[in-house]
């Protein structure tokens, strides 16, 4: 797992080859980034599977609790099939935009 801090949020992208064990492990090491927003890219996997995606349901649902942003990055599946309560965009600048919307958001009370 590779985590770059940006200016807003930490960007982590998988360096193995599954996307199972990519979510074992964000949910496993949560506790290192929970007050952090989150940019979870995943653009690498071309071909994955919508019950892949929702291996991030449950940790997003966590850390969107504790008001952090929890954005993924693919543009693999149908935006349509991807239930609402995971934020998926197909590029970084978009998630980059997700963040600073949902920033202003929690600053004005929403």
């Amino acid at each position: 797992m590779k985590i770059e801090k940006k200016e807003s949020y930490l960007l982590i992208t998988d360096d193995k080859d599954s996307i199972t064990d990519f979510t074992s492990r964000l949910t496993t090491n949560h506790h290192e980034f929970e007050n952090e927003n989150l940019v979870i890219d995943i653009l690498e996997y071309g071909e994955m599977e919508l019950v892949e995606l929702l291996g991030f349901l449950e940790l997003s649902t966590i850390h969107r609790a504790n008001k952090k942003s929890f954005v993924i990055v693919n543009d693999a599946i149908n935006i349509d099939k991807i239930p609402e309560e995971l934020f998926v965009v197909p590029t970084l600048r978009e998630a980059e935009d997700v963040i600073q919307m949902e920033e202003l958001e929690r600053e004005l009370g929403f």
